[in-house]
């Protein structure tokens, strides 16, 4: 077959680093999901154990905290009220489609900690309007990441303490038990709507507390067992 041939250079593979490994886990695509913590619900006005929803985020909305210092984004355009959302993250290395919660751990590569950044005020207004919110959820850079541990390294996970400061000052702090839907029943639902693939990265949602950063803040966060993240908002 000849060469293909482009209409120009294709972007390059977005990636994240693997602790303690040369290799980098290459990303295909980001699935986060809705109000998976019971307090985090109610502080948004719900309530109860409704069926898991999710949205995608653009895998170059990927911002990789990993040299020790804090990595940076920039405040996002349009907004007034970005807020922040720590979760733990589940890389994705073997797919598959409707996959069972009892096999779920088999396709897990490893997990990382992530922020979902979210324009909170333009996500409400197309939810009042009855409209997509990809505008609060799915913008440049509103993704950043930490390295991923590989599984067998994470430890107990499902039962981990998560938190997230902002300037030194506590702003969420709950544990990965807590989830409504853990991350084999969340891996079960989603792989019945998307067929998983080797590359997915899963955000699973984040406990209560969430709320503004602003410019020059310093957002740093964690599950137990992770290497935490710290990125700063300039």
């Amino acid at each position: 077959m000849p060469d293909t041939r482009f209409a120009f250079a294709p972007p390059a593979t977005v990636s994240v680093p693997v602790l303690g490994l040369a290799e980098r886990f290459p990303v295909h695509r980001i699935y986060c999901v809705g109000r998976n913590y019971e307090e985090h619900a109610k502080e948004m006005g719900f309530t109860g154990r409704e069926p898991p929803f999710f949205f995608l985020k653009p895998a170059d909305a990927i911002v990789v905290a990993d040299t020790g210092q804090a990595a940076t984004i920039p405040y996002p355009s349009l907004t007034g009220n970005l807020h922040h959302e720590i979760e733990l993250v589940v890389a994705i290395g073997t797919g598959g489609r409707n996959i069972r919660a009892a096999d779920a751990a088999k396709h897990i590569y490893g997990y990382a900690v992530g922020l979902d950044m979210t324009r909170r005020d333009l996500q409400n207004d197309m939810k009042k309007q009855g409209r997509p919110w990809c505008i609060g959820k799915a913008f440049d850079q509103s993704a950043p990441i930490g390295p991923i541990t590989l599984a067998a390294q994470a430890g107990a996970i499902n039962e981990a303490p998560i938190w997230l400061q902002v300037n030194g000052v506590d702003r969420q702090r709950s544990t990965v038990a807590k989830l409504i839907w853990n991350v084999n029943e969340t891996i079960e639902h989603l792989s019945q709507a998307w067929e998983l693939h080797a590359g997915d990265l899963i955000y699973t949602g984040t406990p209560e507390g969430v709320n503004a950063v602003v410019r020059g803040d310093l957002m740093q966060g964690g599950v137990d067992g992770l290497t935490p993240i710290s990125v700063r908002v300039v």
